[in-house]
């Protein structure tokens, strides 16, 4: 630990050093080290200007010896993000051994800064709809795998189900058994209109009867790909669905690696007030993605390095792993009924899911969330 802390401090002093032979005038005052990356907190002197600190990021990369740096504003504060040596997973299971309860249709992201979980609660009034972004290799498919099945663990059948539609037919396979899916997994695009065409109609149906469950999770992997292919029709009904699919209980979680306005109607990406943006090509694809400038998402690790973005407030925050040995085990407790007894949540299940151990129930979530990042928390319904 003392090691740490002395690297920690001269790193502090190399990026002081650096942006003192540019005459910016600052003190690194505190930071965090996360799971992928560690964080610099500076507070600059009154009229240094942002982008003139961010203009330095190379030189500050190469002072530490990184391939890149990411600096943003948070609040009052300039943040200096650089990768570590080794990053560590986040394992799903684990994770959800720390949360006692859980709020109904919310599905476990990861954790953020402070190492606190992150939650998505899908029925919240600023959630609806939700895009998943980034470039092969960012994470963004096993994101949503893990979404999907977090989803499953903590909602039974008759609270939530899943449509899944998955043109390549890869992305979604794993999760073909869990009880949750509906109608297997659609890859065919005249299958896909098929899907769509009876969600479309449910949707009306549900509205004229005043009707919202159970809740419909409709995840779409490369949404880019699946429109392109299924033409104006698969367009139209996405977009109907993305515009009246909340109120009656149908939410859309889309997964693409470039969603800009040419590839999809202008009409449905307005209708996706939180995305998800992993690592991405640059900082065109960034602005695409996040829907803001200098988010600095083309910056990111990859491998689940992510950015939530919600009403302009940003949070980076290291998606949770769902290995195939760990879904398969959480697969056949739930096929087996085991929904109520929470019993994935034990590590131990990963190596015998026959036995439970009735202290995974005792387990307490950290409840430190930064005051900063509050709002983001409240906004997207993720208190426990």
């Amino acid at each position: 630990m003392r090691a740490r802390n002395r690297k920690l401090d001269m790193q502090a002093d190399r990026i002081e050093a650096v942006l003192a032979q540019h005459k910016v005038n600052v003190r690194v005052e505190g930071g965090v080290v996360t799971p992928r990356y560690i964080r610099f907190d500076m507070r600059p002197q009154l009229g240094t200007k942002v982008r003139q600190v961010a203009s330095l990021a190379e030189e500050i990369a190469m002072a530490l010896g990184k391939r890149d740096a990411r600096i943003v504003r948070n609040g009052a504060a300039i943040s200096v993000e650089v990768a570590r040596n080794r990053a560590e997973p986040v394992r799903l299971l684990p994770l959800c051994s720390r949360l006692p309860a859980m709020p109904p249709v919310t599905a476990v992201l990861g954790v953020e800064e402070q190492g606190a979980p992150l939650l998505l609660r899908l029925t919240s009034p600023d959630v609806a709809h939700v895009l998943i972004a980034g470039t092969t290799g960012s994470g963004k498919t096993a994101l949503a795998r893990t979404l999907l099945t977090s989803l499953a663990m903590h909602n039974r059948q008759g609270e939530v189900q899943l449509v899944l539609i998955d043109p390549k037919g890869r992305g979604f396979g794993q999760l073909r058994g869990l009880p949750h899916v509906l109608g297997g997994i659609v890859s065919q695009p005249e299958h896909a209109v098929s899907r769509l065409r009876w969600l479309a109609q449910e949707m009306e149906r549900r509205d004229r009867e005043a009707c919202s469950t159970p809740v419909l999770v409709v995840a779409v992997d490369e949404l880019a790909d699946l429109i392109q292919t299924g033409g104006a029709a698969v367009e139209a009904m996405l977009t109907r669905l993305s515009q009246r699919g909340r109120e009656a209980g149908i939410h859309l979680i889309a997964c693409t690696q470039k969603p800009t306005a040419a590839l999809i109607g202008g009409a449905m990406k307005a209708n996706f007030p939180v995305r998800l943006v992993g690592a991405v090509a640059g900082r065109d694809e960034a602005r695409y993605a996040t829907g803001i400038t200098d988010s600095g998402a083309e910056k990111l690790e990859g491998h689940g390095d992510f950015l939530i973005v919600a009403r302009g407030e940003v949070v980076r925050f290291q998606a949770a792993w769902l290995d195939q040995q760990d879904l398969a085990n959480v697969t056949e407790i739930l096929t087996n009924g085991g929904r109520c007894t929470r019993r994935w949540t034990d590590p131990d299940m990963r190596r015998n899911p026959s036995e439970s151990n009735p202290r995974a129930t005792e387990t307490r979530p950290q409840t430190h969330i930064p005051t900063w990042k509050r709002l983001i928390h409240q906004l997207l319904g993720a208190g426990a």
